[in-house]
């Protein structure tokens, strides 16, 4: 339900502003800046974007919880699509989205909201981050312990490897683009 109200509402700011600022300052200038800020976010959302990107594998590198990374990176992603989305709106959101403080407290307050019950990176290292009470029967058993079952082949004859040879020997001359 929330979702259709957003798909209701969001337009409708959209056309109450374009009308408000468009007769306000004229088409051209509205125009214009409806441009510039297009041109100005793709900019931003590009250089904090691979900002974000290294941030997210600094923490895959040091093997630290990449959630904060991971999130502020989607956050930018977000920032992009609402400041390339023509109208005042979706511009003021996403500028807002692109300020560092107004991730983090987004982040916050989502994070208030999630609980992450586990995160484990690679077989030999293990961490758990536990934002609400936990029991230790919460926590998955690991083991760096493979079970399998193998049968050893014996080695083929010496007259079976000599018969496997002489079928590889080509029976023409080389084309020269391959080499026997």
């Amino acid at each position: 339900m929330r979702l259709l109200l957003a798909f209701i509402a969001i337009p409708m700011i959209e056309i109450a502003l374009f009308i408000s600022v468009g007769g306000a300052i004229g088409l051209l200038p509205t125009m214009a800046i409806v441009l510039l800020t297009a041109i100005l976010g793709t900019h931003l959302v590009r250089s904090q974007g691979l900002a974000a990107i290294g941030k997210v594998q600094k923490s895959f590198n040091e093997l630290n919880d990449p959630t904060e990374p991971i999130a502020h990176g989607a956050m930018i992603l977000i920032a992009g699509v609402l400041l390339l989305t023509p109208g005042f709106f979706t511009d003021a959101v996403g500028f807002a989205l692109l300020t560092p403080a107004f991730r983090k407290l987004m982040f916050e307050f989502a994070r208030k909201r999630v609980r992450v019950q586990s995160f484990t990176m690679g077989s030999t290292h293990s961490a758990s981050f536990h934002t609400g009470p936990a029991n230790q029967s919460d926590r998955p058993s690991r083991s760096d312990v493979i079970d399998g079952e193998f049968s050893e082949v014996d080695p083929a004859p010496q007259s079976q490897v000599d018969k496997l040879d002489s079928a590889k020997k080509p029976t023409h001359t080389p084309s020269g683009w391959t080499k026997h």
